[in-house]
């Protein structure tokens, strides 16, 4: 019997689940399955998976589409191992990775990672994975830094005992932030969680500004129905992309009667620049970087905003956006 369960949902995306079970086979260890999640897409990974069923123990099982929470459920179902894990399919998995987490675990039940740009990757993705990253964007908060009150791991890189998982029956019905009120529900159910911050993954993310820009639109949706969820999560830093996208708008209206407003608007694009510059050592990513995260602040901004409106005001019942497209 594995002592992991590798757990990958993925929707049309082919070549990176490729890239994926690649790096599954050359990591420094062996005791683990792996189960891929194929949610309804239109360009299958069936040939490709079949291709590394003599180097990984790998299972993959087709299902109409039901959003990447329940893909992962139903992989749970096939899954044998003591520990799930769970990576998205734009991750490439480091070699050293389960030998990080079998030193790492104690009796923990759930467990994550911090993500990083591979230097393969291109301009784009290392701009994307740097506004998500940064403690200027983020603070931190999704596992860049070890001092958390609280960590919540992410589904692009979360470990969970079985036993735990089966008794919080794994993950919502929800499109958006369902890794998050999972977190939520393990922290509040007793059971405790660590960020082992040497079991990094690479993480692609998205390949365009505009793809980027409808990720984290929904994800400012889904805090604010996550509160409703569990009344108190909500805290200041999640109201501060907000706060700073109004603002900024206000700044550039002003500026049309106060010039020197105009002015005062480039300097945090020329913090971003600097520190991204300086964090990916290229001043070519460090100018994309700084452009990714304004879409990151104004796109997670708005989409606060927005539901915080509807829900608040309008008394709107739970809802996300983009959901048709947002994968493609």
């Amino acid at each position: 019997m594995p002592k992991y369960s590798v757990i990958i949902p993925v929707y049309n995306r082919p070549q990176e689940i490729d890239e994926l079970l690649k790096s599954l086979t050359l990591v420094n260890y062996s005791n683990f399955e792996v189960i891929v999640i194929e949610d309804g897409s239109n360009l299958s990974s069936e040939d490709i998976c079949d291709e590394y069923k003599g180097q990984l123990n790998l299972q993959y099982h087709y299902q109409d589409n039901t959003g990447p929470g329940l893909a992962r459920n139903k992989g749970a179902e096939y899954a044998q191992g003591e520990y799930f894990l769970f990576f998205d399919s734009d991750c490439l998995i480091p070699s050293e990775y389960f030998n990080h987490v079998d030193a790492s675990l104690d009796d923990i039940d759930c467990f994550g990672g911090p993500d990083m740009a591979h230097e393969t990757f291109n301009t784009i993705q290392k701009a994307i994975s740097y506004s998500m990253t940064s403690a200027l964007t983020t603070g931190g908060i999704r596992g860049g830094k070890k001092k958390l009150d609280k960590f919540y791991p992410r589904s692009f890189n979360m470990g969970i005992k079985k036993d735990v998982y089966q008794k919080l029956n794994g993950f919502a019905k929800l499109r958006f932030g369902e890794d998050l009120d999972f977190s939520m529900r393990i922290l509040e159910s007793g059971f405790t969680t660590k960020l082992i911050l040497e079991a990094g993954v690479f993480h692609k993310r998205r390949n365009n500004f505009r793809s980027f820009f409808k990720q984290v639109y929904n994800s400012g949706i889904a805090r604010i129905n996550l509160n409703y969820r569990h009344p108190g999560s909500l805290k200041l830093i999640h109201a501060i992309p907000t706060v700073f996208t109004l603002g900024y708008i206000l700044n550039l209206i002003l500026g049309i009667a106060f010039p020197i407003l105009f002015i005062l608007a480039f300097i945090p694009l020329f913090i971003f620049l600097i520190d991204a510059s300086l964090s990916t050592k290229s001043i070519k990513v460090g100018f994309v970087a700084s452009l990714a995260a304004f879409v990151q602040i104004f796109g997670y901004g708005l989409g606060f905003f927005s539901a915080l409106i509807k829900r608040k005001l309008f008394k709107k019942q739970e809802f996300s956006a983009y959901e048709k497209n947002f994968y493609n």
